[in-house]
């Protein structure tokens, strides 16, 4: 036998103050009809009480407490097969990996903080695939769609700035890569959780839009970095700052109207990462959780038998038998005298 919720067995210590107490309250009532009545009168004024059944009226009660405890817990044994059917969403994260992801405005820099929050979003995940695509002057599937999620956090750990060797930042060939990257049709919405800065060195965002609402794509987009700007840390020399090819320091900004027009042409939804919230959990709980799901996989697995009825059952009849249990036992007209 095992237990489908352990801890309520812990419950079962408080049974111990409580006998406890009711020993207490009954031994002192005792007392008290000792000092108003003596034996003699006891008997002769009330013969059927009986101190037995005053004792078992508190142990039957105990013992339905008891059970009731310990059908919290859900005691388990035995087995039998079950269909387990498992649904979910398909949902790709396309990951901005350009140099302006090394900016410091979200500490300790935005791809790492991006990379932080996706691996939280991992946890609410239950029967969801998610795939990974990497960008930044160009675009390649990273992961593709799994339910393996250790597999996704190990390529998701891989993914570092200066990644894809063409620089510079084109989201709408991204989207077209992640739009290739799902399989087949299905009953199930769709998901791309587009996280960037909004930067765009190639356009093409209108004719992005339009493929995506053909195939009834939903993107969630997250803006990463502050609207002021800062400067980007260059690679490898510490405390220098990347310049352009007129010795210019580069600075980059967050864009969110790209974002925001790609997330509410979609049906999805646009959120700013911050330093308390990234957003991502949020825009799950909150949307993406709701979405339709469609059915993954259906197998037989073999599932414990809960047995906590029975437990019930029987403190329902102790609490029943308690109540109709009296402190005056069975009489004849010639035991009183």
């Amino acid at each position: 036998m095992h237990w489908g919720d352990a801890r309520f067995l812990h419950g079962l210590w408080a049974l111990l103050p409580l006998a406890w107490m009711l020993w207490f309250l009954i031994r002192r009532r005792e007392r008290k009809l000792g000092v108003l009545l003596d034996g003699e009168a006891s008997a002769r004024l009330a013969p059927e009480r009986s101190r037995a059944r005053v004792w078992a009226k508190a142990l039957v009660w105990l013992l339905a407490c008891a059970l009731a405890i310990l059908a919290l817990a859900r005691p388990q044994w035995g087995s039998r097969w079950q269909e387990v059917r498992r649904r979910g969403l398909d949902i790709l994260v396309v990951l901005d990996t350009s140099n302006s992801m090394r900016a410091t405005d979200l500490t300790p820099n935005r791809l790492q903080r991006a990379k932080w929050g996706i691996a939280d979003l991992l946890g609410q995940l239950s029967g969801d695939r998610i795939g990974l695509v990497a960008f930044a002057g160009s675009s390649f599937l990273a992961c593709p769609l799994t339910v393996d999620y250790a597999a996704f956090s190990m390529m998701l750990d891989d993914v570092h700035p200066g990644i894809i060797p063409r620089g510079g930042t084109a989201i709408a060939q991204a989207l077209q890569t992640a739009l290739e990257s799902f399989e087949g049709k299905g009953g199930a919405d769709r998901v791309i959780v587009l996280i960037t800065d909004g930067e765009d060195h190639e356009g093409g965002i209108d004719q992005a839009i339009a493929r995506l609402r053909e195939r009834k794509v939903r993107v969630f987009a997250v803006g990463v970095g502050a609207a002021a700007g800062e400067f980007i840390p260059a690679s490898g020399a510490g405390g220098a700052f990347l310049r352009d090819r007129s010795g210019n320091i580069v600075k980059t900004a967050l864009r969110e109207e790209a974002l925001e027009k790609i997330a509410l042409a979609t049906g999805g939804r646009y959120v700013r990462a911050t330093a308390d919230d990234f957003g991502l959990d949020r825009a799950y709980s909150e949307d993406i959780a709701n979405l339709q799901r469609d059915e993954r996989e259906s197998k037989l697995a073999r599932v414990s038998v809960e047995r906590f009825p029975w437990f019930l059952a029987a403190a329902a009849l102790l609490l029943a038998l308690e109540s109709l249990l009296g402190e005056r036992r069975r009489t004849t007209p010639g035991d009183v005298r």
